[in-house]
Order: structure tokens, then C-alpha cells, then sequence
């Protein structure tokens, strides 16, 4: 009986192969961290092929340990680091160099170039002009790649976010699709026609034949042999959009933010197109049965990527779940901000030229001190998505939340204070893969519908606001000082 789902989890950092049951309950999980590549300052770089094979080990892997067969598997979902971008050749499936992954800040520059085209970007897309999305991306390696150019021209080349380039390896080349929620954040799509915009194919100087088909959500994206028999790859969507999916937000006003690498606030906003003017991005949240449901979103570059820094480049603890009793041992009196624009800063900011720093050092300050600021830089930061939503007439009265920071009790509680609204935890925190999963398993017919999904759900956990001194005043006067824009 095929009642188990697979979930591919691609992410910024490793690889999760996810096992679902048909009631959404997770069972088991492989993962597999991969390389990152920082070649200059500002640019981030992925191995597409080195994704791969975390892919592959990560499946055979959950497979052998679960003893699974491929008659056990109704089908597969895929969920996704957005906005990286890979150019592949066509007929060997090679990959023309490394990933620029969404973190890149490269094409900066170029971005600066188009800021005459702001409007009708944001008209056409729902984004805002920044090296963050694909369109940059793919013009720089079409340009700067040697012989990328003629090739592209020619109809030897194919690109992709790593959805695509995942279900292409999958299928054997068979299948060059995307879905719409990745679509939606290459800079490239136009979501109110739902097709690619062959002027915004022009201004970036972007082939057509290039381009992979677009799908719905919940489609039939191909078909793998990859356990032995066939299974359809039936629900793709970009991480976030499956987190939404995940937390079951799909009424008008249901919000989440989610907490992994960086962090990215997304409120549904139903069938209406709600353009921001706060520097919030629009984007389509999914796409079901004909049905285009919008969504509004913050995202901030720099969430858990500012801990991995602190582990791993400052080298303040070993492991990031010591982060909560650490920030519990910091002074009361310390007033240290940490402003964590390692990679620039996103929404509502968008300066890709900005740079991190500490303030409010002094001989007594700590490494808890500064692990303390981190975590409170990070829900600061969800603050300034909030007041903007506010601003754009998006309001909530309870924030749904997930990824891997949300395991940290401290900061949870810290977020609640901060943003004064109820804070609520779901059993699964990884809510991506179960996103994906719900996709797959609509596709596979183990759910009548969207509403059917909101009886899988659990809440572990509700933080209720408590009053503390505010400090968001500090926060925006310290961020005042490293923008460059």
C-alpha cells in the first residue's frame, strides 16, 4: 500500500531527506551537510553536483534504514533553497560553474543599473530590484562564464533554481520544469499573466529556450527510478511557500516566520495582490487546483547563519543548542546590539552593501553577552518586518513559527517580548519538508483538500508576551550606522 511520503529538503546548508506517513507524521530523516564556497568578498557559491550527491545519500540512506521499497512511496516532494541559481549543459547535465546562491551579492552593481526599472519590476514580479533574486544571477554567468554566451544562444544550455536542477537529475533529463512559487522569486516571472515576461527576458538578456516549464504546486513534475521503481515526483514548492503550506496557513491573515539560515516572514493574503509599500516583497504563496493564493514577505538575509558564525568563526561554543543557556548567563546590564549584516541586509533595508557590528562594548563584555545580541538582533529584525506588514495593512494577532532557531526556548520567549504577540510552536518545527510532503501527498490523494491538512497539525508550544524595557529605539539607531544606502 503506498501510504509513505518522501520529502526532499534542499536547504542553504545541508540536504534532508524527510519520511512521512499519509497522516503527516513524521517518521524518520537523513541529512547531509555540504560545502560552502566564499571565493570573494560578498559572494556565496554552492556545487550543484555536490548537491546532488548529498540528495542521493541522503535517500539511500533513509531508504536502507527504513527498509523501504518503492511500491511503500505514494511519491515524492521537493522543497528548496529559493533564488540560487545553476546553468547546466543540456546534454551532459554538467553545470557550467558552482551555484551563486541567494546570499551572493555579486551583482550589486548591476542592481544599482536598474534602479530606472524599479516600478515596473515590482509591477510585474511583486519583488524589488536586489542581488537576492535570480535575474542578476543568470546574466552574470551568461556573461562572465567562458563561452556561456554562444552557448545559451544556441539552445545548449538549460537553467534552473535547485528544484529544477534536482527533478532533471531525477527524471534523467526527462523533465525541465519548476514550480510557481520558485518561478515567482527569479525576477524573470510575471505573476499576475503567471507566465515568464519576455521583457524582463530581455533586459537581462536571458534566452527563452533556456527557461523550464512552470507547474503548479501540486503537479505531476516527473517521474524518478531513483528507488527502484517509478514514483512521481508530485509537490514542489520554494522553501518558505512550503513552510506556509507546513503551518496550514491558508486563510487571509494566517502568518509564519521561519527561522533557518536567514529568516522569512510570509502572511497569506488570499486572492488579492497586495503590493508593498514598505520595501516588503509580493510573491505568490501557492497555486492549487487552478487557484492562485498571494502572499506577503520579509526576508531577512542573517538568522541562523549569524549562530553558524559564531560557532564556527568566532568559535564561542560547539553546538548551537548551547546558545540558550548562554544567552540565559549574559549580564542584565548589558547593552550590547549586534547588527549581523554579513551578507548585506534585506527587507525592509535592501542594502546589499551594508556590514555587520557590535555596539556597546565594554572591558566586561562577554561571549554570552555577545551570543545574547545575536538572538536579539534576530527577533529585532522579525520587529521591523512586523511594523512594516503593519504599514501595508497586513495585520495578525499570533505568529506561527519554525526552522531550526526555534528549538532555542530562550529565544522563542525573547520573540514573543519583542514583538508583543502570541508565539506558537508546532510539534514539527521542520515545516518545509512536511510543506512538500502535504504537496505530494495532494498529488498522491492521501488529503481531500487544504482544510483536511489542519487536523495533522500540533502545537508543542505557545510563548505569550511578557512586558520588558524596549529597546527597538537602540536597534534602529544602531542599524542607522552601518547602511551604506
Amino acid at each position: 500500500m503506498k501510504e509513505k511520503i518522501i520529502s526532499i529538503d534542499q536547504g542553504t546548508s545541508s540536504t534532508r531527506s524527510v519520511l512521512y506517513d499519509k497522516n503527516g507524521l513524521y517518521l524518520d530523516s537523513s541529512q547531509e551537510e555540504f560545502d560552502q564556497y566564499f571565493p570573494k568578498e560578498g559572494w556565496v557559491e554552492h556545487d550543484p553536483d555536490q548537491i546532488w550527491q548529498s540528495v542521493l545519500s541522503t535517500l539511500q540512506t533513509l531508504v536502507k534504514k527504513n527498509g523501504l521499497d518503492s511500491f511503500e512511496i505514494a511519491s515524492i516532494g521537493i522543497t528548496n533553497q529559493r533564488e540560487t541559481t545553476v546553468i547546466w549543459h543540456k546534454k551532459t547535465g554538467r553545470p557550467i560553474a558552482n551555484a551563486i546562491v541567494w546570499q551572493d551579492r555579486r551583482t550589486s552593481q548591476f542592481c544599482e543599473e536598474l534602479v530606472s526599472y524599479e516600478n515596473v519590476i515590482q509591477q510585474k514580479t511583486g519583488l524589488t530590484i536586489d542581488p537576492y533574486f535570480s535575474a542578476t544571477k543568470v546574466n552574470w554567468l551568461i556573461k562572465n562564464i567562458p563561452g556561456a554566451k554562444d552557448l545559451a544562444a544556441k539552445g545548449e544550455l538549460l537553467f534552473g533554481t535547485i528544484d529544477t536542477f534536482l527533478i532533471w537529475k531525477l527524471t534523467e533529463g526527462k523533465s525541465h520544469v519548476t514550480d510557481i512559487t520558485n518561478a515567482s522569486r527569479t525576477m524573470l516571472f510575471n505573476i499576475i499573466q503567471e507566465e515568464w515576461d519576455q521583457d524582463l527576458l530581455d533586459l537581462f538578456e536571458v534566452p527563452s529556450n533556456m527557461l523550464p516549464k512552470v507547474h503548479e504546486n501540486v503537479s505531476d513534475f516527473g517521474v524518478t527510478n531513483i528507488l527502484g521503481g517509478e514514483i512521481t515526483i508530485g509537490g514542489v514548492a520554494g522553501d518558505q511557500q512550503a513552510a506556509l503550506i507546513g503551518q496550514c496557513c491558508f486563510s487571509p491573515g494566517d502568518i509564519k516566520s521561519t527561522y533557518g539560515t536567514g529568516c522569512f516572514m510570509i502572511v497569506n493574503t488570499g486572492e488579492d495582490i497586495l503590493y508593498s509599500q514598505n520595501k516588503l516583497l509580493t510573491t505568490i504563496g501557492y497555486k492549487i487546483n487552478g487557484k492562485t493564493t498571494f502572499a506577503l514577505e520579509g526576508s531577512i538575509f542573517v538568522a541562523g547563519s549569524a549562530i553558524q558564525w559564531l560557532r564556527d568563526g568566532l568559535h564561542f561554543f560547539e553546538d548551537s543548542s548551547e546558545t540558550e543557556i548562554l544567552a540565559k548567563q549574559a549580564s542584565e546590564d548589558s547593552r550590547v546590539l549586534v547588527v549581523p549584516a554579513l551578507t548585506g541586509l534585506g527587507a525592509p533595508y535592501w542594502d546589499a552593501e551594508a556590514r555587520g557590528a557590535i555596539f556597546g562594548l565594554t572591558r566586561d563584555t562577554s561571549k554570552e553577552d555577545i551570543i545574547k545580541g545575536t538572538l536579539e538582533s534576530i527577533a529585532f529584525q522579525s520587529k521591523d518586518l512586523v511594523e512594516a506588514m503593519k504599514k501595508d495593512n497586513a495585520t495578525f494577532k499570533k505568529l506561527m513559527i519554525d526552522g531550526g532557531m526555534v528549538n532555542n526556548n530562550w529565544f522563542c520567549q525573547q520573540l514573543a517580548n519583542t514583538l508583543q504577540v502570541e508565539v506558537s510552536r508546532p510539534a514539527i518545527i521542520e515545516t518545509t519538508s512536511l510543506g512538500a510532503a502535504f504537496l505530494a501527498g495532494l498529488k498522491a490523494d492521501l488529503y481531500d483538500d487544504l482544510s483536511s491538512l489542519k487536523e495533522t497539525k500540533v502545537i508543542d508550544k505557545v510563548f505569550l508576551p511578557k512586558a520588558e524595557e524596549d529597546r527597538y529605539h537602540e536597534w534602529k539607531d544602531a542599524v542607522k550606522k552601518v547602511l551604506v544606502k
